[in-house]
């Protein structure tokens, strides 16, 4: 279980999840913002290379901060999702919410 919790709370991968599969772009001030979240990157890497998710990324602005998107054309009915957020493929396929 501690394993499972090194790159982030199950609510923060939740809303990581949950917010790139709404067609949100993500950034670490959106996180720490809404979230109170500072662990952005390290749960987008195991999104990446743990379930494969085609997210991309951008720096951007004066200040160089990276933003995170799902690439266009993806359906999230298709995704792998970690423990923590695999209610919202059960939402997607219209199972209890």
């Amino acid at each position: 279980m501690a394993k499972d919790r090194y790159y982030s709370n199950p609510t923060q991968i939740y809303w990581v999840c949950k917010n790139l599969i709404a067609g949100r772009t993500l950034t670490h001030k959106t996180e720490i913002r809404e979230v109170n979240g500072w662990r952005l990157a390290a749960v987008i890497h195991k999104l990446k290379e743990d379930f494969h998710w085609p997210i991309r990324d951008q720096y951007r602005g004066k200040d160089n901060i990276k933003h995170y998107w799902l690439a266009p054309g993806t359906d999230p009915r298709f995704l792998s999702y970690p423990v923590s957020a695999v209610r919202l493929k059960d939402e997607l396929e219209g199972g209890e919410a």
